[in-house]
C-alpha cells in the first residue's frame, strides 16, 4: 500500500508544478472556455423544445414511464414487496437448474436449454442491484437536488418523487429486456443492455437494419453519458467541496484536483487492484448509511417544521407563480430533469449492470431492477431535498438564484454540492469534512461504474480487443480532468444532454420489445406458482 501511495505522489506532482506554471494564465478557465461551445451545441440540439418550453425528450421519458406504468398494472406498487423477496432470495430454488420449467413454451426454449440459463452471468441479484445503484445514488442526489432546489423552490421535489415512481415502471421494462437479451462470452463474460436487446430484439421482430443503428446511436450516446454524467459531473462537484474545503482560490486547482482524481480512478480501471476496489465497495455503502443518517438526523431534529416542508413541496409544485423556471410548467421540468439525470430511468444504462446477473427468469431482474428508483430518487433524494428545505426555513437564500443553480448565503455565492453543505453545517459540527468525503467516495463510485458502462458500449462499436479498452480508458480519465476544471454549468449543461440523449433509441427498442416483457413476467410468475405446488 505504501508503495502504491509514493507511485501516486510520483505521478502527481509533475501535473501539480504544470498546473502551477500556468496559474497565472487561468488553466481551469481555458478549459472551461473551450469546453463551453461543445457543452451548448450538445444541450441545444438534444433539449430542442415543442410545448410551452418543454423539452421533448422530458415529454417522451414522462408519458413513457406513465404508459409502462398502465399497461403493467402499475408494477411499482404491485410488484415492490415481491421484488424485495426476490433481492433476499427467496425465489432462489425457483432459478436453481430444476427440470420442467412450466412456461418452457412460452419462448419456445426446450427444457434442457431453459435449465442451463441460468449458469450465465456473473453475480446474484443483490450485487447486480447494489451495482447499478452505486452508478446512481451518488452527487445526482447530493448535489442534483441542491440544483432542482435552487431552481424551482420546494415544489421541484414533488415531481422528483412522481418522475422516480413512474420511472419504477420504466426500468423494470428496460432491464427485463437487458438480461433477455444478453450476449455471453466464451469466458463467461456477460454483454448486455441497450445496444444488445435493440440489435438483437429488434432483428427478431424483422427490423434488423432499424436495430443495428439504433443500437450504435445509443452506443455512442452511452460513450458520451459515461464522459459527462457519469464521470465530468462527479468530478465537478467532488472539485467544488474540494476547493471549499481546502481554500483553495487559485485558477488552476480544479485543474490539480482533477489530475489527482484521474489517477485514482485509473489505478482502479486501469491497473485493477482489486484491493482498492474491495475497499471501495465496502467503504461506499458505508458512507450512504452514514449520509441517510445524518439526513435523518436533521429532519427529526426539526420534527415540527417537517409538515410544513411537506406541505411546501406539495403546494408549490403547483404554483403557478414558483422563482426562477418560469411557473408550473418550469418546476416540473426542474424535477422531472434532475430526477431522471439521478435514477436514469429510461436512459437505460443500468440495464448494462443488471444484464450480468445470474437468472434463467429476465423477468426476475426487472423486478429488482424496479426498487433502484426507488432508492435513488424516493427516498435518498427527499432526504437531501427536506434538509435543504429545513436549512433554508429562516430564509437563507432565495430560490430561484442567479437564474442558473447558483443562490447567495450570507453573501457568498454557492452552487451543487456547496449549497447541500451549508444546510448540513448548520445542524451538524464539522459535517462539511464528513460531506466532503462523502462526495468524493460518491463521485468515485460513480465513475467505476460509468466507466463499466461506457466501456461495454465502446466493445460494442469497437471490439473486445486490449487496444481499445485503453483507448476508451484514456479518454475516460481525460474528461474527469475537464469536469474538474470547468464551471458547473457547461459540466451539467453536458451531462444532462448525454444522459438524455440515450433516451431516444433506448425508447425505441422498449416500444417494440414490451410484450416480450410481458411473457417473461408471466413466464417467471408461472414458475414461481408451480415451485409452491
Amino acid at each position: 500500500m505504501k508503495r502504491i501511495l509514493l507511485s501516486i505522489l510520483a505521478l502527481t506532482i509533475p501535473f501539480i508544478t504544470f498546473a502551477q506554471e500556468t496559474t497565472e494564465k487561468g488553466l481551469d478557465q481555458k478549459i472551461d472556455e473551450a469546453f463551453q461551445p461543445v457543452s451548448d451545441f450538445f444541450s441545444n440540439v438534444i433539449f430542442f423544445e415543442v410545448f410551452n418550453g418543454a423539452p421533448f425528450v422530458i415529454i417522451l421519458l414522462v408519458l413513457s414511464a406513465l404508459f409502462f406504468t398502465i399497461y403493467f398494472g402499475f408494477p411499482n406498487i404491485r410488484y415492490f414487496a415481491k421484488a424485495i423477496n426476490v433481492v433476499r432470495g427467496k425465489y432462489d430454488d425457483v432459478e436453481g437448474h430444476s427440470l420442467g420449467d412450466p412456461a418452457a413454451a412460452v419462448d419456445g426454449d426446450i427444457p434442457d436449454t431453459i435449465r442451463d440459463e441460468s449458469k450465465d452471468g456473473e453475480v446474484s441479484h443483490f450485487q447486480a442491484l447494489a451495482t447499478a445503484v452505486s452508478g446512481t445514488v451518488g452527487n445526482g442526489n447530493i448535489a442534483g437536488v441542491a440544483l432542482a432546489i435552487a431552481l424551482g423552490g420546494p415544489g421541484a421535489t414533488f415531481w422528483m418523487i412522481i418522475c422516480g415512481l413512474l420511472g419504477m415502471s420504466t426500468k423494470f421494462v428496460e432491464c427485463t429486456l437487458g438480461v433477455q437479451y444478453r450476449d455471453v462470452g466464451e469466458d463467461g463474460t456477460v454483454y448486455g443492455g441497450p445496444m444488445y436487446y435493440l440489435s438483437k430484439g429488434l432483428k427478431e421482430r424483422g427490423f434488423a437494419v432499424v436495430g443495428k443503428i439504433a443500437a450504435v446511436i445509443f452506443a455512442i450516446f452511452c460513450i458520451g453519458g459515461s464522459f459527462g454524467g457519469g464521470n465530468a459531473a462527479q468530478s465537478n462537484q467532488a472539485t467544488i467541496v474540494l476547493k471549499e474545503m481546502f481554500g483553495l482560490e487559485s485558477a488552476g486547482a480544479g485543474t490539480i484536483i482533477g489530475v489527482i482524481l484521474a489517477i485514482l480512478v485509473g489505478i482502479i480501471i486501469i491497473g485493477g487492484i482489486k484491493r482498492i476496489a474491495s475497499v471501495t465497495e465496502k467503504v461506499v455503502p458505508l458512507m450512504a448509511v452514514m449520509y441517510i443518517i445524518a439526513c435523518l438526523y436533521i429532519i427529526f431534529s426539526n420534527f415540527s417544521f417537517i409538515d410544513d416542508a411537506i406541505g411546501m413541496i406539495v403546494t408549490e409544485a403547483f404554483n403557478p407563480k414558483a422563482i426562477g423556471v418560469g411557473g408550473l410548467i418550469g418546476v416540473l421540468l426542474v424535477g422531472f430533469k434532475r430526477a431522471a439525470f439521478s435514477n436514469e430511468a429510461g436512459a437505460g444504462s443500468a440495464s448494462i449492470a443488471h444484464s450480468a446477473v445470474k437468472t434463467k427468469y429476465s423477468a426476475s431482474e426487472g423486478l429488482v431492477a424496479l426498487l433502484e428508483p426507488f432508492i435513488d430518487t424516493v427516498v435518498i433524494c427527499t432526504m437531501t431535498a427536506l434538509v435543504i428545505i429545513i436549512f433554508n426555513s429562516g430564509g437563507a437564500f432565495q430560490y430561484g438564484g442567479d437564474g442558473s443553480g447558483a443562490v447567495l448565503i450570507d453573501g457568498v455565492s454557492y452552487e451543487g454540492a456547496g449549497i447541500t453543505a451549508q444546510a448540513f453545517g448548520k445542524f451538524i459540527p464539522y459535517s462539511d469534512i464528513f460531506l466532503t468525503i462523502a462526495v468524493v467516495l460518491f463521485a468515485v463510485s460513480t465513475m467505476i461504474s460509468w466507466s463499466y458502462y461506457g466501456l461495454q458500449s465502446w466493445k460494442f462499436l469497437f471490439g473486445r480487443g486490449k487496444a481499445a479498452d485503453l483507448t476508451y480508458k484514456f479518454l475516460f480519465l481525460t474528461f474527469v480532468v475537464i469536469g474538474a476544471a470547468a464551471s458547473m454549468n457547461s459540466i451539467w449543461a453536458f451531462s444532462d444532454a448525454m444522459i438524455f440523449a440515450m433516451v431516444f433509441p433506448n425508447m425505441v427498442g422498449l416500444f417494440f420489445l414490451f410484450p416480450v416483457v410481458k411473457k417473461q413476467l408471466e413466464r417467471y410468475f408461472e414458475a414461481i406458482k408451480a415451485s409452491k405446488n
